[in-house]
């Protein structure tokens, strides 16, 4: 039996509809440049010509996903993203409970921006979880100049993605009595002896994900199996993704056998998410995000191709 639900509709209208104080928590991976999910950029994207969607260079024979290049925004897109983050703020604050948390999955480029935004709503800025890992983002010599400066590169070679972390503000006395009236102002330990830490070691998605779904940012499920389960601290509440994407933070619910809430405007995204959501729940039975180990390799092997196949026809 299914345990979400998924709209195909703009979030901000979506959200003008909702009551208040119906959603315990938030875990969405949004368009934090803004810019490159406009559909002239994902035209671009799918066609693989460039616009504000880098697509990287075969490496070893392996090719690369693409990458948003945020270095192209300008002064005004620049503060435009404040804004919309702010107006995102605004629009999700009401709908929230006292002492829900939400996860937005950032870049060091905006983080700034973003947690300005959301301060201005309202919300509380409670830090960011840092997913560590591998990526390509950053480490480049000068464009057109490499072989003059060898041994120059324009930024830092990123190792890490901030999933920023913001809460509304408790209504009650204290986090207990909040927690007692509305099951949220806290956050779910990874399991009794350990609570969730602010950096994860994630690694990269792997490949048996990423046969599921071609979305360009899709998340690995360890992670956000770890971030789904710590929104709702009594294990009771129902989680939105308002940009639903590949659908693999509702597939992480769906595998805690947590409520949630999928929008997506998107009409190709929106017709691929029942059938990932399907596979990517049905990956990894027995990992709930009650720990902080990778998800193995023998686990990543054990729904294989062929499985992965069958899982999609349903």
């Amino acid at each position: 039996m299914k345990n979400y639900t998924l709209y195909h509709q703009n979030c901000f209208n979506w959200l003008k509809e909702q009551p208040k104080n119906s959603i315990e928590g938030v875990c969405t991976d949004p368009p934090f440049g803004i810019v490159e999910f406009l559909p002239h950029e994902i035209a671009k994207l799918r066609k693989g010509k460039g616009g504000v969607w880098r697509l990287p260079p075969t490496i070893g024979g392996s090719k690369r996903a693409p990458l948003p290049r945020f270095t192209t925004l300008n002064e005004k897109e620049l503060r435009h993203v404040q804004t919309y983050f702010q107006e995102l703020g605004a629009a999700l604050f009401p709908v929230l409970t006292p002492g829900a948390h939400v996860f937005l999955a950032g870049t060091p480029m905006l983080q700034h921006l973003v947690q300005r935004g959301m301060a201005d709503s309202g919300f509380e800025v409670r830090g960011s979880i840092m997913r560590l890992y591998r990526g390509f983002r950053g480490g480049d010599r000068p464009k057109l100049a490499e072989k003059e400066f060898p041994e120059v590169c324009v930024t830092p070679r990123g190792t890490y993605e901030p999933w920023m972390l913001f809460r509304k503000p408790i209504e009650e006395r204290t986090v207990a009595m909040n927690l007692r009236k509305w099951g949220t102002g806290a956050l779910r330990r990874v399991n009794t002896e350990q609570p969730l830490p602010d950096t994860i070691q994630s690694g990269k998605t792997p490949k048996i994900e990423e046969n599921i779904s071609s979305h360009p940012t899709l998340k690995p499920q360890q992670l956000l199996r770890i971030l789904a389960r710590s929104l709702l601290p009594t294990g009771e509440g129902k989680i939105l993704d308002p940009f639903c994407g590949s659908g693999s933070t509702i597939a992480a619910c769906s595998a805690l056998k947590y409520e949630s809430v999928g929008i997506e405007l998107d009409d190709i995204y929106f017709s691929e998410l029942e059938q990932n959501i399907g596979a990517l729940s049905s990956l990894y039975p027995d990992y709930k995000g009650q720990s902080l180990s990778s998800i193995s390799e023998s686990e990543k092997t054990a729904v294989g191709k062929e499985k992965v196949a069958q899982i999609r026809l349903i």
